[in-house]
């Protein structure tokens, strides 16, 4: 089947930086869109950033000119660059794809476990 396996949260001071990793594996045809999502306390999951296969992409309002989303196509992969964090970016990151199963030719949509990302002094 397939499986997204997220990496890279953690613990950061405002102001500071980290890269979120997303790597899909299993039986897939194509990935037609990577992203992410996020969850804060208290608050509905929320559209973060995400990207097509042909690099259309599209940012949260909140995270624009900071989040930088990235796609490796040939590793099935997609990064998230976090810059200038804040203590409002604290959440659950979650890593999205939709896709094409290989062989029976089903769409699916995938998401990852999630990874905390805190942003405190």
């Amino acid at each position: 089947q397939v499986q997204l396996v997220e990496s890279g949260g953690g613990l950061v001071q405002p102001g500071g930086s980290l890269r979120l990793s997303c790597a899909a594996s299993g039986s897939i045809f194509s990935i037609n869109t990577m992203g992410w999502y996020r969850q804060a306390p208290g608050r509905e999951r929320d559209l973060v950033a995400v990207m097509t296969y042909g690099s259309t992409t599209n940012y949260a309002d909140s995270v624009k000119g900071r989040f930088t989303i990235s796609r490796d196509n040939a590793k099935n992969t997609v990064y998230l660059q976090m810059n200038s964090l804040k203590p409002e970016d604290t959440a659950v990151y979650y890593c999205n794809a939709y896709l094409k199963v290989a062989g029976t030719g089903a769409y699916l949509e995938v998401w990852g476990q999630g990874t905390l990302v805190t942003v405190s002094s």
